[in-house]
């Protein structure tokens, strides 16, 4: 019999995950359209009661929240995806632009928010941001980053690009490759020697 109690345990604890990251993704994509989207709205959009998501999130604050954590765990899988460490660091923050790109919604949500801009979690330097330090200083050492360029310029620089990407798709109707070629030729052209 408690092996039976187990897998019920497990099916209602994998079941809770499921519903908190449908409502999370939920979020995230209707705030990014509609930042003032009531609780009720998340609801609608992850196909849950509004008592459903007053239970996992009780509080917007509380949403908010997970939505930031969510967003800087996509960032570091991100980053890990786009190989820092391989090839020239001027090519490795093309890489990282084009998996940042895809988190355009969040990220986005992220930037306009300003509940989210104070969040104190996106406060903390993370393993992200130390790899993505890391690279630039690598970049200058090799010569393929213009050392007249600081790293924190830079990383303002790749958040100013991506998010003018973003918006370039989101307002004008430029499809979304087209943007995205465009953040990384004038990157490219940002950064050379």
């Amino acid at each position: 019999m408690r092996m039976g109690e187990d897998r019920a345990v497990a099916a209602e604890s994998g079941t809770r995950a499921r519903t908190r990251r449908a409502i999370v993704q939920a979020a995230v994509a209707l705030l990014a359209g509609d930042p003032t989207a009531s609780l009720g709205d998340v609801a609608a959009a992850a196909g849950v009661g509004r008592t459903t998501v007053h239970r996992y999130f009780p509080e917007r604050s509380d949403l908010l929240a997970a939505i930031g954590a969510d967003v800087l765990e996509k960032v570091a899988a991100a980053t890990e995806r786009a190989r820092l460490d391989d090839g020239p660091a001027a090519k490795a923050l093309e890489r990282l632009c084009q998996e940042y790109f895809e988190l355009g919604d969040g990220l986005t949500l992220m930037f306009e928010t300003p509940q989210l801009t104070n969040w104190s979690g996106w406060e903390q330097e993370t393993a992200a941001d130390r790899h993505f330090l890391d690279t630039v200083r690598r970049g200058h050492a090799e010569g393929s980053i213009d050392p007249e360029l600081d790293e924190e310029w830079i990383r303002n620089l790749v958040w100013a690009l991506l998010y003018s990407a973003w918006e370039q798709a989101r307002t004008t109707g430029t499809p979304k490759h087209s943007a995205l070629t465009l953040c990384l030729r004038t990157l490219r052209k940002a950064l050379a020697p």
